[in-house]
């Protein structure tokens, strides 16, 4: 049986370039869909907000932190399961939510905030809870991974596609309304394109391990979603708050992942398919989540608990 962290993706240099490129695209058509308006939410509903920020940067870490301890995965494993952890929001969060009747709105907001504080909450978050699990510490003195050089990358790849998509919404909105839902389709499709085509380039790889790392997957993706719901509930947000910071919690940016494993670890296998298994099991399990949740009107959950 193949060693889950002998595997290797076969990845390179030029695919690496438009995997960065693809991404950063995507972030600049989520933003053409903001308004520096998006962001006075965060100060309008501070508690939903602080709720929403607390869950998915500290923790939905500190979970994922415990399962590692629980589950015992392979050191590369474990590293992809606290990089996953460390991003912020996925793009499809807000989507998620719309259909989830949740608070599409603050859905909004979270995202694009947690997209500017993963420059800092990312890194953050993966060396420091990788530095407290000693088989993830080992793996990271070999490697010997520059926080910096990752906080740059996450600049490159969000924060300056999120400005200069705010930027154009601000100053040229009739060119970022011709162009919003075109680009946001035509990235998502050129993305989808792009996974498939480096799947089935290690394809055999993929299938003799998929079913070896699914359940931390299954079992870190569940405990996202759970967490999120049951804090928000904890700290007395209603029933669209609620729901809509367990997608932010549940729904990770693994783009942002792939693409800080292919450039700072060399492909290494069993982290890049926990971040492509993440990337394909966070859209359905949310899908089906959204789904049973739009079958149940929030105002009315609301009056029930009232009463």
């Amino acid at each position: 049986m193949m060693e889950l962290d002998s595997v290797r993706i076969n990845f390179n240099e030029s695919g690496l370039a438009f995997l960065n490129i693809l991404l950063g695209l995507i972030m600049y058509g989520i933003a053409l869909e903001l308004k520096l308006g998006d962001f006075k939410l965060l100060f309008e509903k501070p508690k939903a907000s602080i709720t929403g920020i607390l869950s998915q940067f500290v923790l939905f870490p500190f979970a994922t932190y415990l399962l590692l301890w629980i589950l015992n995965p392979p050191p590369g494993v474990a590293l992809g399961m606290l990089l996953v952890a460390a991003c912020p929001g996925g793009n499809i969060s807000n989507f998620i939510t719309l259909l989830a009747k949740g608070n599409t709105a603050l859905s909004i907001s979270l995202t694009a905030f947690s997209s500017a504080l993963a420059i800092v909450a990312t890194p953050f978050n993966f060396f420091f809870w990788g530095s407290l699990y000693p088989p993830v510490q080992t793996v990271l003195k070999e490697i010997v991974l520059n926080p910096w050089d990752v906080f740059k990358a996450i600049l490159v790849i969000l924060l300056i596609p999120i400005t200069l998509g705010i930027l154009t919404k601000h100053y040229l909105p009739k060119i970022a309304g011709k162009i919003e839902k075109p680009l946001k389709i035509l990235s998502a499709m050129i993305f989808v394109a792009f996974l498939i085509i480096a799947l089935a380039a290690n394809f055999k790889i993929f299938l003799q391990v998929i079913h070896r790392v699914f359940i931390y997957v299954f079992l870190m993706n569940t405990a996202g979603f759970l967490l999120g719901y049951f804090f928000a509930k904890l700290m007395r947000l209603d029933e669209k708050d609620a729901r809509c910071i367990s997608i932010e919690t549940g729904i990770q940016n693994s783009g942002l992942g792939l693409v800080l494993i292919f450039a700072f670890f060399e492909g290494q296998g069993s982290m890049a398919i926990i971040a492509a298994t993440w990337g394909i099991w966070h859209a359905i399990a949310g899908v089906c989540l959204a789904w049973f949740w739009s079958k149940k009107a929030p105002d009315n959950i609301t009056t029930q608990i009232v009463s």
